[in-house]
Formats: C-alpha cells, structure tokens, sequence
C-alpha cells in the first residue's frame, strides 16, 4: 500500500477488509486483494446458498490474506455481521476496517459509472432520436446498484424512470405497490423453489428460494438511503436549514428502522410513496416467467450488440448467435418488457442491467433450455471455470449462534499482530 511506502515493519498500518456477498461480490474483492501486503479479507457467504461455481471461485483462492467464511445463516445474516462489526467501539479501536459491500459508499460511486456509459454508448448506437427518454431496468435484491442509478439520476443523467426488477422476495416490490415495507418471511413449501445446486436453499428466518438466489435478501440494507432522501425531501420540507432538515430525515428513518426491527416492518405516508414514485417504478417476476425470459431471449436469433462497439461479448453468454441470459438477468429483461408496454419505442428507450453470467447458474439455465436441440452446458463455460471445481479449497465455517464476539476472535486470531 502507497500509504506505508518506506515505513518500517513496526510503523506499517494494516487494512481489515470484510464483506458479505451472495456470490459475486466475494470473488470480486477476493481477486482483487489475493496477495497484497498489509491487507487481510474475510469474505462471508451464506453456506449452501450460492452456486458451486460462485463459491468455488471464492474457496479455491488459496493466498494466506483470504479467509472465506460460510456462516450457518442467509445473506441478511451475512450483512448484519458486516454491519455490526463497523458498529463495534472494540474492533474499531485495534483495526482499520474497510467494507467491500455497498455499506461503503465507494462501491455505489463505482457504480454509479455504468448508468453514465450505457447512456453514452445509446448515444453512439444510432438508435437514439432526439427528445427520446431512457429507462433503466435494474435486477435487484439489496437495492445497491439501482441506488447507484438514483444518484446518476440526481447528478444530471437524463433517466425517465428506473425500474426495480425483483424476485419472488419482493419486499421493495410490494413497498412500491402499497407503502408497506414488512419482511414477511415464508416457511415450508412456500419457500421451496430454485435449485439447490444453484445456490438456492431455505432457511429458518424464511427467506423464499429462487432461480435467482443471489437476490434472495429478506430486507434491501440499501433502501435505507434512498429513505433518507425521500424523509429529507418530504418531512423536511418545513425546516429552515440543512442541518435542521437531515435531523428531521435521520429522525424519521431510524423511527422506520426500528419499527422494522421490533415489529417486522413500517409503513409511511402517501407524500412519501408519492416522491419514490416520481423516479421508480416495480415489477416482480416469478420463477415460471424467469425461465420463460430465458427460452425466448435464446430464440431470438440476434446479431451481437457488442460487437458494433468492437467488444466480442462475455465468453459463454452467446452462442450460435443466441444469447444464453443467466436467471438474474433475465428477471430484468421480463420487467423491461412490460415496461415497455408502458412507455415503449421509440419514444422510450430501454437498458436493462446484466448481473452474473449463466455458467454460474447452470441448473436454471439447462432447465429452461432442456427442449433446445443446439445448447449444450459446456458450451457455456468461459475458460476460467474449466475444472475449477476439482481445485484445493479453503473455507471456515461461522456459527451464526456464536454472535459478533465469535467472529471478533476469528478475526483476531487470522489478521497479523492482533492476536
């Protein structure tokens, strides 16, 4: 690190780097940081609950400043690990901390950028006729990305609406719908669904499994942001200052966070429904019609879009010329269809945003193209994965039970000179 260039060993800070991650985010920050000096990463993922692939990306990565953790729970249990170890006076006290999820809002800056370029490449299509408006459709379960594209929208992107695509765990879908936010958990054969090879399993705190399981989140972590503006916007309307106007917001989220603490959930005005409404829109797409998504986008016969802008694509996401959708973009595609039944060409332009690729989900995939004569599952595997499978692994199983004092001390016990 830059910040203990020419330092001795003695005088040289150290990074913690945590995360929680349904299956992407973990290998993201795992190949980034696999070996650098003077930071450890400790990556947790709900065991059971991500596909093979996504953790085998993960466990295979064997440098000595990985540590994967599988915690006995669901991703919000993950999260709430994350959460509450930046929470902690103790563990801030003895170690720099930094955050790989969208708890760091660098993440959402990063993000924020893809809203820009796909703009910008409509732009150059020619497709794009002046005075056209632009939807963005967005897959999502912890309202991370599509929050990116709020502050896109707030920063002077010209976007009509965004479109949250949900799963069958559809607490923001059901928030835009009535006002309610409830977690409304399900248990028994109403939660059964998906692929258990997929990534897909049920849990006790009744979290619904689906095709798309790296959206199966009970509660969005990030949706308390946008709250914030949406409070600072309404109930802030009356108070003369800034200052007086972020209280007023700080005040009413945390009221809303504790009823969903304590009661399972809140519900707000009509005036602040109303203010979401003006730059969202939901919809929620089920797993029957994930699967359809992806039989039909495969038989389309397409010339490749990429390929106009000098990119060949993503390895294993075509092939003779059909696109091959993994199920979590796919749940953004079927939104962006009937958005477009709402506001549609030419007037409207639509991008939906891609989210994993379909290798890592084979069992929703080769079910929804099992009739497909020409698809093969192999045909999909980028080159990276090839025997990924069969490699040495290391992983450290959590005990959700044994609390953030648990964890404090596999932290301790791993990081160099804390123990």
């Amino acid at each position: 690190m830059r910040r203990n260039k020419n330092r001795s060993d003695d005088k040289r800070e150290h990074l913690t780097v945590v995360g929680a991650t349904s299956g992407d985010t973990g290998s993201a920050a795992i190949y980034g940081l696999r070996g650098k000096k003077d930071v450890s990463v400790f990556i947790m993922h709900p065991k059971g609950k991500v596909s093979p692939i996504q953790e085998a990306q993960m466990t295979t990565v064997l440098d000595a400043n990985v540590h994967n953790l599988a915690v006995d729970g669901t991703f919000d249990d993950c999260q709430d690990f994350v959460k509450a170890l930046f929470g902690d006076p103790d563990m801030n006290s003895t170690h720099k901390l930094a955050a790989v999820n969208s708890i760091n809002w660098a993440r959402i800056l990063a993000q924020i950028t893809y809203y820009f370029h796909s703009y910008a490449s409509l732009l150059h299509s020619g497709r794009f006729k002046p005075g056209s408006k632009v939807r963005f459709v967005v897959p999502t379960g912890n309202f991370g990305d599509i929050l990116a594209g709020y502050f896109a929208k707030r920063m002077g992107l010209p976007i009509a609406k965004l479109v949250i695509a949900t799963n069958e765990n559809d607490i923001l879908d059901r928030f835009w719908r009535s006002g309610h936010y409830e977690k409304k958990p399900v248990h028994g054969r109403e939660a059964n669904g998906g692929f258990a090879a997929d990534g897909a399993k049920a849990h006790e705190d009744g979290v619904r499994e689906t095709l798309s399981p790296a959206m199966d989140i009970l509660v969005s972590s990030n949706f308390e942001r946008l709250l914030w503006f949406l409070a600072y916007q309404v109930h802030g309307a009356d108070e003369k200052s800034v200052e007086e106007k972020r209280k007023t917001a700080g005040k009413q989220v945390a009221s809303w966070l504790s009823s969903l603490k304590n009661d399972g959930g809140f519900s707000v005005g009509d005036d602040i429904l109303s203010a979401a409404k003006l730059d969202f829109e939901s919809e929620r797409v089920s797993d029957a019609e994930t699967l359809a998504t992806i039989r039909a986008i495969y038989n389309l016969q397409t010339s490749s879009p990429a390929a106009t802008h000098g990119s060949q694509g993503t390895s294993g996401t075509r092939h003779n010329g059909k696109y091959i959708l993994d199920p979590h973009s796919a749940i953004g595609i079927a939104a962006a269809q009937r958005s477009a039944t709402r506001e549609g060409p030419p007037e409207t332009h639509h991008i939906s945003l891609a989210t994993a690729h379909p290798a890592k989900f084979a069992s929703a995939v080769e079910e929804a193209l099992k009739g497909e004569s020409d698809f093969k599952f192999g045909d999909l595997l980028p080159e990276q994965f090839v025997g990924i499978e069969k490699m040495e692994r290391r992983c450290t199983d959590v005990r959700k039970g044994e609390g953030i004092e648990g964890l404090k001390t596999l932290i301790r016990g791993r990081v160099p000179g804390s123990a």
